[in-house]
């Protein structure tokens, strides 16, 4: 909330979306986040393709969605119950395709034109560090995904 707080008047005037705990969105909510945003940020817990469904995601067309950030594979206790209970129902195959490269793969099959993702499991602190590299390389100093990306390889 601090960093959405701070970068709010600079290009964010018409940021929507769920914070925080108040509910899961639902398959519709994810719908129509993704397809009326120039870009979306993912920043939860587990593996981002955890919470949207294959079927649904590889049959969209997004082409105005121009970046995706997912600031995911959180983990905590309660989530690695969440997702173990959620991955007995799913083939190998199936979550293989949740892995972050598998993931990019499929957004930018929908029409994305970048997205930045984790490659490893982090902590919400470091994510939340990595989120503050972005918003301010992207919204204060208007550096490309790109340069962003670069910096945070630093």
């Amino acid at each position: 909330k601090e960093i959405l707080e701070k970068y709010h008047d600079l290009f964010t005037l018409q940021w929507e979306g769920v914070i925080g705990s108040m509910c899961a969105p639902s398959q519709a909510e994810w719908e129509q986040l993704l397809t009326n945003c120039s870009a979306f940020l993912f920043y939860g817990m587990e593996r981002f393709m955890s919470h949207v469904l294959l079927n649904w995601l590889v049959a969209m067309n997004i082409p105005k969605c121009r970046l995706v950030i997912l600031l995911d594979l959180v983990r905590s206790q309660q989530s690695y119950q969440r997702i173990t209970n959620s991955d007995i129902h799913k083939s190998c195959l199936r979550i293989a395709l949740e892995r972050p490269t598998e993931t990019a793969m499929l957004l930018s099959l929908t029409g994305v034109g970048s997205v930045i993702a984790m490659q490893w499991y982090s902590t919400f602190q470091e994510n939340a560090e990595r989120l503050e590299t972005l918003m301010e390389s992207l919204l204060s100093f208007g550096k490309t995904t790109g340069q962003t990306v670069h910096n945070l390889q630093k």
